[in-house]
């Protein structure tokens, strides 16, 4: 009777989830080599034939309609006719994402994720036994980022990269937060002043400031220009850890606290409380791990990323930001939910 329960229980339990996550590199490769090689770029605004994508790309014929279908069937092409008789244009969210030529290209981390994060997660197992990372600073022996900060052209790449991935969560905070009761916002570690941006364009009563290293300050005025906002954010250099923050009604931050350990985590939501009037808000746009730590796997993947990428970073749960938010004297917290797997917490002081 035993054995007899156990099949009827192996009948029941369907393993494909099992290959689709062990096997899940198949389908990121796939497409992150297309984005490296600029296929949506080519396809923007057309439908191309699989042999004029060959050339332009300059593809071997073996494996193209593979190539080619399997983004179909993943989502990110379309296709009329089949096999040498298909023409391939791009999904939307390709068309407007995925195209370089377009201010909404959000690329640039895919690009990144492709040429450094993948051959550094192969030491995942390493860094778990160790709890270092595993990226340039142990296959080279330099800092990423001190690297980056280095060299102007990278420093330009790395900023927009970032700022392009928040793009939609950075939109979908101007669109739902309440700023009827404030004027002026500050978003610390401003990168490209993309946040700055995306509110200025949808509430131009909000006066905002976009803060970062002297070095971003560039980037980011150059950003500004070309979306014809330059007299309407304001960019500030200094260091967030050893300069006071600008004071503003509205005090932001996208990506930054997952990049530190608790002890900088708590300093800097500490120099947050200090630069805002009673009432204002600390807002922190993340991949938030929800509290019982079950659901939101994009951010618990993230958090690993910071053990690959980092020090001492991790992502953290709406309740691990309540907790350091109230011991440094904001009186409340809640959540703005944004994106499938990303939120805003927020601080009311």
């Amino acid at each position: 009777m035993e054995i007899s329960r156990e099949i009827q229980v192996e009948k029941k339990v369907d393993p494909s989830k099992i290959f689709q996550v062990g096997m899940g590199f198949f389908a990121s490769k796939t497409f992150l080599t297309a984005v490296k090689i600029e296929l949506f770029t080519i396809l923007a605004n057309q439908w191309l034939s699989g042999q004029e994508i060959r050339h332009r790309l300059n593809l071997n014929e073996r494996s193209l309609y593979d190539f080619l279908d399997t983004l179909v069937a993943l989502g990110f092409l379309q296709r009329k006719g089949i096999r040498e008789n298909a023409s391939y244009a791009n999904s939307p969210e390709a068309e407007i994402y995925l195209d370089k030529c377009r201010l909404t290209y959000i690329g640039g981390i895919l690009e990144m994720a492709n040429n450094r994060l993948y051959p550094s997660w192969n030491h995942l197992e390493e860094a778990l036994r160790t709890g270092k990372p595993q990226n340039e600073l142990r296959s080279e022996g330099y800092d990423f980022f001190e690297q980056i900060y280095s060299d102007k052209r990278k420093t330009r790449e790395f900023i927009n990269a970032m700022g392009g991935a928040q793009t939609g969560n950075f939109i979908a905070f101007a669109e739902r937060f309440d700023f009827s009761k404030y004027t002026t916002l500050c978003d610390i570690g401003g990168a490209g002043a993309q946040l700055s941006a995306m509110v200025t364009m949808r509430k131009p009563q909000i006066h905002c400031k976009s803060f970062d290293l002297p070095a971003i300050s560039p980037i980011a005025l150059e950003n500004i220009s070309k979306l014809g906002l330059a007299d309407k954010i304001e960019v500030v250099s200094g260091d967030f850890f050893n300069d006071p923050f600008p004071r503003a009604d509205i005090i932001t931050m996208g990506n930054i606290l997952h990049d530190w350990g608790t002890r900088d985590k708590i300093r800097l939501i500490q120099k947050a409380y200090e630069a805002l009037p009673s009432g204002g808000s600390f807002v922190v746009i993340e991949s938030i791990i929800d509290n019982e730590r079950r659901e939101n796997a994009f951010g618990l993947l993230m958090s690993l990323n910071m053990l690959i990428e980092t020090q001492e970073g991790y992502n953290f749960s709406a309740e691990d930001f309540n907790g350091w938010a109230k011991e440094a004297g904001f009186s409340e917290t809640y959540i703005l939910p944004l994106s499938e797997s990303s939120n805003a917490v927020v601080a009311v002081k």
